[in-house]
């Protein structure tokens, strides 16, 4: 999964891999002003979502945003207000 946010808006980009190399993609444009930050955690909800929806048990996660990493693992607290919602 991935997010990203410039000037001309904000996407996400989501694979789902799963048993008997079955793939699924989805791509999301974010239709309000966010943060790379954001985006990832947008990813990675529509992430949670999506593997709930195909009845995954066990989800494994790669990520680029250390500090989404972060804080989904309880290593590092959110500060910013607007990340605090996620």
């Amino acid at each position: 999964m991935d997010g990203a946010s410039n000037v001309k808006g904000s996407v996400a980009g989501i694979i789902l891999e799963g048993p008997d190399n079955v793939t699924l993609e989805k791509a999301l444009k974010l239709d309000f002003k966010t943060s790379n930050n954001q985006a990832e955690y947008k990813a990675l909800i529509t992430l949670q979502k999506l593997s709930n929806e195909v009845g995954d048990k066990k989800l494994k996660c790669y990520i680029d945003s250390h500090l989404v990493q972060g804080q989904v693992a309880n290593r590092y607290q959110a500060k910013e207000a607007i990340l605090l919602r996620y």
